[in-house]
């Protein structure tokens, strides 16, 4: 941020912060609730660092009015969270278990009288174990056919007290980490044909999911999305740079954005697959692009990338999963008008490594979805840093994680400013929890959590972030 320039945000601006179901609550064999994916990918051996699993978690399960006064604490005017799927259908497709209706809807009172608005995920990658091992999860049709009845209920039983629905949390990321790679539940290493039919059902799911909102939610329902696009920076801010950025955002994001915000999927992309291609059947791709009320965007970090220069025939830098957003792309070349500037072995990182601190990516997501995109409504619904935090007797000085948020938080101001349509931020996470196959070695949280006793513990980071938020300003 330059000196003298001061961040602010109008009053609409929401700021909130958010979690996950599975990272939180533990209770896993209370009230009913089935098991996951997430949970037997836990009790595998040698999935999970150090043996850890989300059993207990943040205990937020019997916390959860703890938690609600940490956040009422910081000032937050929104929480976004998940709903666990097996809490409410144990098995994905069978009877309701009201006892897990019953405790979001404590919980969404709770929220609701102090003041806090909630934003509800409905899936946050813990699908019920029975529909992985009855139809192969989500390689089958048969789950978002599963997902739209799960839809149903949760939004037909809050839908008097939500108003904000997000579908699904990151279809790229549990498409390629959990069925490509292996590295998240359920552990699969799929075909690139299979991943691409895998995509599609998510897709489809959401567009189920939308529906669902439409159908139950109420004439005041906003639904949406909460997406891991990968944002694309230019090197320079240059003209060249710029068009570059923007084929690039395109090139990598259109396998997902265009059949979500355009109605079909890129021809080039589909001419790459050849007989990889999805299977569509007739319908399909108008209800995955059912308009949708806002979009949100889980940012971390992004790419720099140019314009090719001219006869530059050498194969562009490839693209690190570690470092960005897992993407079905095909592989890219100059010929596709941007380039990827790699970056050097000192680049500042966060995340153990994994999230080179970019704060540029806030604002040119956000500008890239507007723009190429007709994005009209956007949200940062994921933005954060795990380092390593050092406590002090009681205290947690995390000035690193302090000053992630400051830059991230002035490119987020950037866009507010130049009219590009943010509508609100919400911080990753609200309390260190169980961060899938890291378990408990990676720490986002703004407040410190010991998780033998639960006790809770502001950092700096969650008093800046309060003191942002009271003066509507980056400080």
């Amino acid at each position: 941020m330059a000196a003298g320039l001061v961040h602010k945000f109008p009053k609409s601006f929401i700021f909130g912060t958010a979690t996950a179901a599975y990272q939180i609550e533990g209770a896993v064999q209370e009230d009913g609730r089935g098991e996951s994916i997430w949970d037997r990918f836990c009790h595998t051996p040698d999935k999970i660092k150090n043996g850890d699993t989300g059993d207990v978690a943040c205990d937020h399960y019997h916390r959860y009015a703890e938690d609600i006064a940490l956040m009422k604490d910081l000032g937050v005017g929104a929480y976004r969270f998940s709903i666990a799927w097996p809490r409410i259908i144990p098995d994905g497709e069978g009877t309701v278990n009201q006892k897990g209706l019953d405790w979001y809807a404590r919980l969404v009172d709770k929220l609701l009288a102090a003041g806090i608005v909630p934003f509800v995920t409905l899936y946050h990658w813990d699908l019920p174990q029975a529909l992985e091992e009855k139809y192969g999860g989500w390689r089958s049709r048969k789950i978002p056919e599963a997902f739209r009845r799960y839809a149903e209920v949760v939004v037909a039983a809050l839908g008097d007290r939500v108003r904000h629905w997000i579908t699904l949390n990151e279809m790229p990321g549990f498409v390629v980490a959990g069925y490509g790679l292996g590295i998240h539940a359920p552990g699969a290493k799929e075909s690139r044909q299979v991943l691409t039919q895998i995509q599609h059902h998510a897709l489809l799911a959401h567009g189920y999911g939308v529906r669902a909102v439409r159908s139950h939610g109420g004439r005041r329902a906003q639904v949406g999305v909460a997406h891991n696009a990968r944002a694309f920076v230019p090197a320079i801010e240059t003209a060249a740079d710029i068009a570059a950025a923007r084929k690039g955002f395109v090139f990598d994001n259109g396998p997902m954005l265009d059949p979500l915000l355009r109605g079909h999927y890129p021809q080039p992309w589909l001419a790459a697959l050849g007989k990889d291609g999805p299977q569509v059947a007739a319908g399909d791709l108008e209800i995955i692009a059912a308009p949708m009320d806002f979009f949100g965007i889980n940012c971390y970090s992004g790419v720099f990338v140019r314009a090719p220069r001219q006869h530059e025939t050498a194969p562009a830098a490839p693209l690190k999963i570690e470092e960005a957003t897992p993407s079905l792309a095909a592989p890219s070349t100059p010929e596709d008008g941007f380039v990827v500037v790699p970056k050097p072995k000192d680049y500042p990182v966060a995340c153990d490594g994994w999230v080179p601190v970019m704060p540029q990516a806030i604002y040119w997501a956000v500008r890239l979805c507007h723009e190429e995109y007709g994005v009209k409504a956007t949200y940062i619904t994921e933005n954060g840093c795990s380092v390593t935090d050092e406590p002090t007797g009681e205290e947690v000085q995390d000035t690193d994680r302090t000053e992630f948020y400051r830059l991230y938080l002035g490119a987020a101001a950037r866009a507010v400013a130049e009219g590009y349509p943010l509508k609100g931020y919400f911080a990753w996470s609200l309390l260190d929890n169980f961060e899938w196959a890291a378990g408990y070695t990676c720490r986002f949280g703004l407040y410190r959590n010991n998780f033998v006793t639960q006790r809770r513990t502001a950092k700096l980071s969650a008093k800046f972030y309060a003191a942002c938020i009271k003066a509507r300003q980056v400080l």
